[in-house]
């Protein structure tokens, strides 16, 4: 065989590894993940988990110590999701144990997340800050995840996305994208109480070296990285499955996440049961195990986030539901409520219920790719938008020694303040040298401050993407379309009538605000690769039109 041959068979090589690249980045992104998933490491056995234990016997009553905190977090829960606020199929699924923190405690009745998507939102409650003031715009996640969305938006009629192949450079690995080590957490804050800090579930804060839960304040961990994990194996005889064909981000979960955990840090196993329960199962532990000490307790449920995995038997109790997808949906939120009441249970056979400041929230509203139409309702929009339905949250708190029994909070309230709340019931002052967004409610709620006195604007930002909410008024600009919203909520709550063009003077008022705030957010700590339009109006199974009202998502 002479030179000509060697050419040419390198030649051949080298387009065939190009054109195999090609097909599996351009055409067929899920058989790359496929590939990439299969050659992972897969997860151990379940490991019994054991928590550290605290004093055998307390220093001082519960009642006379700092209080206990619990911060409880729901994924991707929608306003209408939970009984108090109407419920899943019109009421058919009740949530007893999420609607008494509500009755028990102060109902935030204008509680609004951090951001309309995951990440950030949790940023926010972890730091007491608007995540964009240190660059943690976007939600961690996979090139190759971007590129299916939009790839798959794209070959269907309606609106296209428009993906950023440009960008791909300047994006790290996802695991490498996390919450700066200059950003104080709460668990960090709480160390100067000598709180134990305790972390169960969903973390999506950064995974790499300097940014688990375990090395951010948390003194225990049990958590999963991603933004979502699998509830059991996919053919467990206990599961009941739903998968949204029509949705790119379903059909890469069902693909790309496993069912595992780890403990501070240490090998991924396999949990012993559903993960909803599993979760509820070993916070009631760790309270057991912290009943004599101060402790800070985060608990991220990753229900009902996709993918739709429900238990058999709580999808039978639901039998009157005659819609599969909603059914799993409703017997998922049914699992959520049953693992609250654990917790509460837990507290009061621990004799702590009264001295333990429990917060029940959701990251963001309800997300439209789950393709069901009420889930947000009264409210337009859903996650990744910034109409009401994507920010506007279930959203209590509940400690019966302080807190006024069956209030209601008419404020806005934002996740923001999760964090001085909580450093207020500890007694620990807020760090310097940077802005705090949020406040301590508990002056508002209890009368020491005068509510009407809680005059501040709350922000969000995703890309291009920028909102405004301050004094009644609420300004939503999307550079990328050229157009405003502006909606008087207190008049017009549901964003019914945008009054733009006829209210200018408050119109201009309100974007000079927002680009005062705007100016003073840091830089993203990494580029957008997608910009994806979603519906305002109904859940996004069919594509967006152009006459469809929507916005341009960035992430």
């Amino acid at each position: 065989m002479g030179w000509r041959f060697w050419i040419v068979a390198v030649v051949l090589l080298i387009a065939a590894g190009l054109g195999a690249r090609w097909y599996l980045t351009t055409q067929n992104p899920l058989l790359l993940v496929r590939m990439i998933v299969w050659f992972q490491p897969k997860p151990k056995p379940n490991i019994p988990v054991t928590w550290q234990q605290g004093p055998a016997a307390p220093e001082k009553p519960a009642g006379e110590r700092a209080p206990n905190i619990i911060v409880i977090v729901a994924d991707d829960l929608g306003y209408n999701d939970i009984s108090l606020h109407g419920g899943v199929a019109k009421g058919a699924v009740r949530t007893p144990n999420i609607d008494a923190l509500g009755s028990d405690g102060v109902i935030l009745k204008r509680g609004y997340s951090g951001n309309a998507t995951c990440s950030p939102s949790r940023a926010a409650m972890m730091t007491g800050r608007f995540a964009t003031r240190f660059g943690f715009e976007y939600t961690p996640a996979p090139k190759t995840f971007a590129r299916n969305i939009a790839g798959y938006v794209n070959s269907r009629p309606g609106l296209p996305s428009i993906y950023h192949a440009e960008r791909e450079g300047d994006v790290l690995p996802p695991e490498q994208l996390g919450v700066p080590s200059t950003e104080v957490m709460l668990p960090e804050l709480l160390k100067q109480a000598n709180y134990h800090s305790v972390m169960l579930g969903k973390w999506h804060l950064g995974d790499a070296k300097g940014m688990t839960p375990f090395e951010r304040g948390f003194n225990e961990a049990l958590a999963f990285m991603p933004g979502a994990a699998m509830f059991l194996p996919e053919k467990h005889p206990d599961v009941v499955n739903s998968k949204q064909d029509f949705d790119p981000i379903d059909q890469f979960l069902w693909v790309a996440l496993p069912f595992q955990i780890n403990y501070n840090n240490g090998p991924n196993f396999m949990p012993d049961k559903y993960m909803t329960d599993y979760l509820g199962d070993e916070a009631v532990k760790a309270i057991e195990a912290n009943r004599n000490r101060p402790f800070f307790m985060y608990l991220a449920f990753n229900a009902p986030h996709t993918p739709l995995q429900a238990l058999k038997s709580d999808y039978d109790a639901l039998s009157g539901i005659e819609d599969h997808r909603l059914r799993v949906y409703g017997a998922m939120i049914k699992a959520l409520d049953r693992n609250v009441g654990k917790v509460m249970d837990a507290l009061k056979a621990q004799g702590l219920d009264e001295n333990t400041l429990v917060v029940f929230t959701s990251d963001n509203g309800g997300a439209h790719y789950v393709g069901l139409p009420e889930i947000n309702a009264p409210y337009r929009g859903w996650k990744a938008t910034f109409f009401e339905g994507g920010i506007r949250v279930p959203y209590f708190m509940r400690w019966p020694a302080k807190l006024p029994k069956g209030a209601t909070f008419e404020v806005p309230a934002g996740h923001v303040d999760i964090f001085a709340t909580a450093a207020a019931a500890a007694g620990v002052p807020l760090p310097d040298g940077r802005t705090i967004d949020g406040v301590d409610l508990s002056q508002f709620v209890t009368g020491a401050a005068a509510p009407d006195t809680l005059d501040r604007p709350l922000f969000w930002r995703s890309g291009g993407y920028k909102v405004l909410l301050h004094r009644g008024w609420k300004l939503q600009v999307s550079e990328r379309q050229g157009k405003t919203w502006l909606f008087n909520v207190e008049a017009d709550p549901f964003e019914k009538t945008n009054v733009a063009e006829t209210e200018t003077a408050k119109a201009a008022e309100m974007m000079a605000k927002l680009t005062e705030i705007d100016s003073a957010q840091a830089k993203p700590l990494w580029p957008s690769l997608i910009e994806s339009p979603v519906p305002i109006d109904h859940p996004r199974v069919d594509g967006v039109s152009e006459k469809d009202e929507h916005i341009y998502w960035s992430n």
